[in-house]
């Protein structure tokens, strides 16, 4: 069934808002690796921000291969599906923070995440963009939709 793309974009969004922890997807030397992390959605759809320690399997994997995916289970669900719950999966590149934004975004992500203060003013803590390239949406077995953003967010 097809859905206007202003819908899903709805949708996505609200998973975005309703949820704060995700699964974060990367791997290294062929070797998959997973790791939970406390997310934030930035500039609408175009990315999702998260920190990790420098000194973690996840930050080695994501500087040999930028490449991530991150999967949030909307474990509330969605009134206006029709199943309720939803799985949504973020394909993407781990990218640089530009640094007159670095400041603005930590603020986001610490707003959004305040028992995370102290993790976040450590030295080595490092701060990771993901440009959001798709969106795969899945209500159920039947019910898998993508929607890919217009223009890439790395541009």
């Amino acid at each position: 069934m097809a859905q206007d793309p202003g819908d899903i974009e709805d949708t996505i969004r609200h998973v975005l808002e309703r949820n704060r922890f995700a699964v974060l997807a990367t791997q290294r030397d062929g070797q998959p690796h997973a790791s939970l992390i406390a997310f934030t959605p930035l500039e609408g759809l175009r990315f999702l921000a998260f920190a990790t320690y420098r000194q973690t399997v996840k930050y080695a994997s994501i500087q040999q291969d930028r490449r991530v995916a991150i999967l949030v289970e909307d474990r509330d669900g969605d009134a206006r599906h029709a199943g309720g719950r939803l799985v949504l999966t973020a394909l993407g590149e781990a990218i640089d923070t530009p640094l007159e934004e670095r400041q603005a975004h930590l603020a986001t992500h610490a707003a959004r995440h305040p028992d995370l203060h102290k993790f976040l003013s450590s030295p080595e803590c490092e701060f990771i963009r993901v440009a959001i390239n798709a969106y795969q949406v899945v209500g159920g077995v039947d019910d898998v939709r993508w929607y890919r953003l217009a223009e890439s967010a790395t541009a």
